[in-house]
């Protein structure tokens, strides 16, 4: 197993719009196994094993311990052009009991790709009983913004994003699931309490919507509360705390600037009825997993959010101050590598893949 120390000094501090920015360490990093194909989801089973998907559509069962990976058999036939692929893997809340997984993934459909939730149970190496548990109302032929990261709560409701697909005006429209968070029972079905259960006009899985390309998600067990992050474009990326029916704006709202011609997108950054982000990130990380650290290992990080950057290439910590200030600590930039997935194990220890095909565990240096 190789080793990397990575003792990172002092390197950067700055004030931008209230949000005080430092670069620190040190940090203990171990390369636990190498891919052909980019790691994008990471479910840990227990401290020893793990499951990785491949973005091109393969997963492996991985010993944490040796870096020995194991192919999965059962996996369906996934669109891989373009930011499609097989995306997030999740063990069950019940795992122990069911040895359910779900994964979302971006299944062909004679209207192009869409992002699809699905379950199968795992029996040694192989996945059973493959069941597509929803396939979303997204499909479009332009092979990016697919969302596609899960999360459960704790009362029985599975979370999964879906980006605006490339179509901006997708956001706002209720019709289609694209732009969207949607939440629904453990089967698939839509909860009898989402948001827009009773207007036959709306996709009544959806529970919040306005969003541009939600890479991570995160339901905090400890606050009950279920927080996202997204991709904005140039400038714009945001962490934001998911409410019950709310709109968080794309594209009528942004902090990010047109491709083409550097122009301000939307008609503001802010605007009533809209969710404000808890943070904005200028210029672009490209957020691409989330979650609130609630381990042990890291001492000081209890509630910190915690994102992979891809264009930034850094771990990125946010922690919350008073008056929803917020403190950023950027870690891991001295791997050059594009972080893509990332889950946080009973012990507190991380493990994060790269899109250069390697799985990383990352822990205090003693």
């Amino acid at each position: 197993m190789k080793t990397w120390l990575l003792c990172i000094s002092l390197l950067l501090s700055l004030q931008v719009d209230a949000q005080m920015v430092t670069t620190s360490g040190p940090l203990k990093v171990k390369q636990v196994t190498q891919f052909n194909g980019i790691p994008w989801g990471v479910t840990l089973l227990s401290n020893k094993e793990a499951i990785v998907t491949i973005k091109k559509g393969k997963a492996y069962r991985v010993d944490l311990k040796n870096g020995d990976k194991q192919i999965l058999s059962g996996l369906p036939k996934v669109d891989n052009r373009g930011q499609g692929g097989l995306f997030d893997v999740a063990k069950a809340p019940n795992f122990e009991q069911s040895k359910l997984l779900y994964f979302t993934y971006a299944k062909p459909t004679p209207k192009g790709a869409t992002t699809t939730l699905a379950r199968a149970k795992l029996v040694g190496n192989k996945l059973t009983n493959w069941q597509d548990i929803f396939i979303s109302d997204a499909a479009t032929k332009t092979n990016r913004h697919f969302g596609g990261r899960i999360a459960f709560d704790d009362a029985g409701h599975v979370f999964f994003t879906i980006g605006d697909r490339g179509i901006r005006k997708n956001a706002q429209d209720l019709t289609n699931d694209a732009g969207s968070i949607l939440r629904l029972t453990l089967d698939g079905k839509v909860p009898a309490d989402n948001p827009f259960i009773n207007n036959s006009r709306v996709r009544n899985a959806i529970w919040s919507y306005g969003h541009r390309n939600p890479q991570g998600i995160f339901y905090d067990t400890k606050d009950q509360k279920l927080w996202s992050n997204e991709h904005g474009p140039r400038g714009g990326d945001e962490i934001n705390l998911i409410r019950r029916g709310a709109n968080y704006g794309w594209p009528i709202v942004s902090h990010g600037k047109e491709y083409i011609n550097n122009n301000p997108v939307g008609e503001a950054k802010e605007k009533d009825g809209i969710v404000k982000p808890l943070k904005v990130y200028i210029p672009s990380i490209a957020p691409s997993s989330l979650l609130r650290y609630r381990g042990k290992l890291f001492a000081d990080w209890d509630g910190s959010f915690l994102s992979t950057a891809l264009v930034l290439k850094h771990l990125n910590r946010i922690e919350m101050k008073d008056n929803n200030e917020t403190k950023e600590t950027r870690y891991l930039e001295s791997l050059h590598e594009r972080l893509r997935s990332m889950a946080e194990s009973k012990d507190g220890a991380l493990y994060i893949g790269t899109d250069s095909g390697k799985l990383l565990e990352v822990t205090p240096l003693q």
